[in-house]
């Protein structure tokens, strides 16, 4: 009687995270956007993107752990990084869990281990000190990187990055080892079930023809780093045109104005990451030339943006996307 009066039983409150409602203009451009393109985040795990992403408060825990899902719902954000990896290595079971929870068409970028990666071993305030015995190791790479990623990723792979973080004064002098060394690695990697080997690097020193022999022959990719440490996206494209053809990567980390060592800087003044504070419309055009280029000749583009690029990560893809589909 009383749910006859009342209307019937109260819907219940959807439990967990729940994506934020689409936006028509939102769904609209992810109509018109190339199949190919996979625009996406650095992360997922920011409270701040609330109304943006999530509909709802949650803490940076919980969305972290059961996130993903309602972050993949949102129309233009097909793609995501899975950047922890770099600090302490990944299990096939926690990729598997990622993959479970997206949908078709979305895909990974993940950074290798730090322990891969990095010429000299970190500190705990993240600083190298001593020389890292295991820089570049193929066997390394495969048991902490690769074979777990291919297991538990499989077609969702989009990107598997070896960011190279700057090298120490004795190793910048001696590039040739240090090619030969990732010409090894990357030799040892067998081809992946889905998506792209990158590298990317925080010193100029390695973009030379030398570099780009090395990734022809081993079938990797450039994965370009917009941060401040290179030099800037017109000056990157020689590089990416001599790989011509080819999948797109990019990272695009940190807005130049906050220079090299600008991170803390940037989370600093851009707080709950949730507004465009310094929007870089001109490396956006470019890149978004790129991208409608390389879709147009057939190949994917693997991008992720940061929330230090301009401020707020799900507006620069929102940005891009418009660039992209509006030229």
């Amino acid at each position: 009687m009383q749910d006859e009066l009342f209307g019937g039983p109260p819907e219940k409150r959807a439990r967990g995270v729940q994506p934020a409602p689409p936006l028509a203009e939102d769904q609209a451009l992810a109509a018109a956007l190339s199949e190919r393109i996979h625009l996406g985040t650095s992360t997922w795990s920011y409270p701040g993107w609330e109304g943006l992403v999530w509909a709802g408060k949650h803490s940076e825990a919980t969305l972290s752990k059961t996130g993903l899902t309602a972050y993949a719902a949102h129309p233009l954000l097909r793609a995501v990084g899975i950047d922890r990896g770099f600090y302490r290595p990944i299990a096939a079971s926690d990729f598997e869990r990622h993959a479970q929870q997206v949908p078709k068409g979305f895909r990974f970028t993940v950074k290798a281990p730090s322990l891969v990666t990095d010429a000299l071993l970190r500190s705990e305030d993240g600083r190298g000190q001593e020389p890292n015995p295991l820089f570049l190791d193929p066997a390394t790479a495969l048991q902490t990187f690769i074979e777990p990623a291919y297991e538990g990723l499989g077609t969702t792979i989009g990107a598997l990055v070896f960011q190279l973080s700057p090298l120490p004064s004795s190793r910048l002098g001696r590039m040739n080892e240090q090619l030969d060394l990732l010409h090894a690695l990357l030799l040892a990697c067998p081809t992946p079930p889905a998506g792209v080997l990158a590298v990317e690097v925080r010193d100029a020193a390695w973009l030379n023809s030398d570099f780009v022999a090395l990734l022809r022959d081993t079938g990797a990719r450039y994965c370009v780093g917009l941060h401040p440490k290179l030099p800037p996206l017109q000056e990157q494209l020689p590089l990416l045109r001599a790989l011509w053809p080819g999948p797109l990567v990019v990272r695009w980390n940190l807005n130049r104005l906050h220079g090299p060592y600008g991170y803390e800087e940037a989370e600093k003044q851009y707080g709950q990451f949730n507004e465009m504070l310094d929007p870089d419309p001109e490396t956006r055009a470019e890149l978004a030339r790129i991208i409608r280029g390389t879709a147009g000749a057939g190949q994917e583009a693997f991008v992720t943006i940061s929330n230090k690029a301009e401020g707020s990560a799900p507006l620069s893809v929102r940005a891009l996307a418009e660039a992209i589909v509006r030229g």
